[in-house]
């Protein structure tokens, strides 16, 4: 049986990929991997590996960059322009830590990066968390598949409604049954126009089923011939009223998502609203549950699961907004790159659990000083963290760098392997321009780079700039 057979009626496992020329790295992969109970399924170089992700896509690739004939990043390229490989997680691995090599891994597609030599902790979570991500995505995609047949259903039912108009008006006994056996809100309203002007002023309820009533906390009989907008619907969302008034004067549907605070409780509602005579029907349903998942897996997306603050790959999305926007207002845009101090030396005395507290107490200490809306706090990747600190020059950047400096030492977290310090301390490296036609993202990130190796190199827990007038 081939190891990535879907039909299999065993228990799911998961399956990864792992592409690397030397043959020792493939064997420290995989017995990582199958230690953990994953089908590892291993290629020596470029081709086999699109060879082998075609036939069988795994849920995960490990794809190392140096290879000959066709490197990482190729075979990345190649695997997304593929429509039954586009998909697949891609981690790149390799012992190029340059942030060029890191930021062109995810130009092609990638979604992390490790940096040779393995360690196996940080391996196994950002597998871990990529393999989450990727079930995830599965089941929204599943949903949302499921939700668009429902949509179609719905309009099939609201179409089958309005050839069923003429008899629903003659048969009041029938538009009962039919709404009371509905899962949806369903009613029907009608124009209330000023009689010298014809200017609608509200709608009344002609017909409402129990779903809708439910929906403003009341029973139909209570609804039904009153005015429903003025009372109601205006305190849901006051912009509907001129909306719902285009659908009767241009026979368009409208069709919605709104929020809407229902008994202590925040609820999400989809309606479409259709012309009906001089009014019209509305159909209602609970999207709750979906829209919660879609937060979920948006928060999934762009906070780090460790610290809880922002994530790379949100980071570099954000640093190209807010360049671009810099460049549009000519307004100056620093970056703050800073690193741990001896943090290796720090997880091999302590271990790694005390390790990932350190960075949560480090990365809560930032947010705590990083305060405008507009500046943004992410971990760069291991004890690494950034700060983008939109319309800020050099000296304030250096100010807020300083103050995050002292703040980390006045935490007196105990280091026992530090060579500046009995405690935790940060290097810190601050750039900052104005970025214009001239200049690049690269050039910030690289002012920065250097900054924060100045900074090391001069013997830590310090604060380095650069900056270009």
């Amino acid at each position: 049986m081939n190891d990535f057979d879907s039909n299999s009626e065993e228990k799911l496992i998961e399956s990864i990929l792992i592409v690397d020329d030397q043959p020792a790295n493939l064997r420290v992969l995989s017995k990582m991997l199958e230690g953990k109970d994953y089908k590892v399924k291993k290629a020596s170089d470029g081709e086999s590996a699109i060879i082998a992700a075609q036939s069988n896509p795994p849920d995960l690739i490990l794809l190392d960059i140096l290879m000959p004939n066709m490197d990482g990043y190729e075979v990345c390229e190649k695997l997304k322009s593929e429509e039954k490989t586009k998909d697949i997680p891609v981690i790149f691995i390799s012992a190029l830590s340059d942030v060029f090599d890191k930021i062109k891994a995810f130009e092609v597609g990638g979604i992390d990066y490790i940096t040779k030599p393995f360690q196996e902790e940080e391996v196994l979570a950002r597998i871990t968390s990529q393999l989450t991500i990727q079930t995830q995505r599965k089941l929204l995609e599943k949903e949302q598949l499921l939700l668009k047949k429902e949509q179609e259903n719905l309009r099939k039912e609201i179409r089958q409604r309005k050839e069923a108009e003429a008899i629903l008006y003659q048969s009041r006994a029938l538009i009962s049954s039919i709404l009371n056996a509905s899962l949806d809100g369903i009613a029907a309203l009608e124009a209330v126009r000023d009689p010298k002007t014809g200017k609608i002023e509200d709608f009344r309820c002609i017909v409402v089923n129990p779903v809708t009533a439910k929906i403003f906390n009341s029973q139909p009989e209570n609804l039904t011939g009153k005015l429903l907008f003025k009372r109601f619907i205006s305190k849901i969302k006051p912009e509907l009223f001129p909306a719902f008034i285009r659908v009767i004067e241009t026979g368009k549907a409208l069709e919605q998502d709104i929020k809407y605070h229902y008994k202590n409780e925040q609820k999400w509602f989809h309606f479409i609203a259709v012309k009906l005579g001089d009014g019209f029907s509305i159909t209602v349903r609970d999207i709750t549950v979906r829209k919660k998942l879609e937060l979920k897996l948006s928060k999934l997306a762009t906070i780090d699961g460790l610290t809880g603050i922002y994530n790379r790959h949100y980071f570099d999305n954000t640093l190209i907004q807010e360049w671009q926007r810099s460049l549009r207002g000519n307004q100056p845009l620093s970056l703050i790159l800073c690193d741990v101090d001896y943090f290796k030396p720090y997880n091999d005395i302590y271990g790694h659990p005390e390790g990932d507290k350190c960075l949560i107490k480090v990365a809560q200490i930032m947010d705590n000083i990083v305060k405008r809306s507009s500046d943004f706090l992410a971990r760069y990747g291991g004890e690494e963290f950034a700060i983008i600190l939109p319309n800020t020059n050099i000296k304030g950047a250096v100010n807020i760098a300083e103050k995050i400096r002292a703040e980390i030492l006045n935490l007196k977290i105990p280091h026992q392997g530090s060579k500046v310090s009995e405690y935790i301390t940060l290097s810190l490296g601050v750039a900052s321009f104005k970025p214009s036609f001239e200049s690049s993202i690269e050039m910030l990130i690289k002012l920065a780079d250097n900054a924060l190796y100045q900074a090391k190199n001069n013997g830590r827990n310090q604060v380095y700039f650069n900056h270009d007038e």
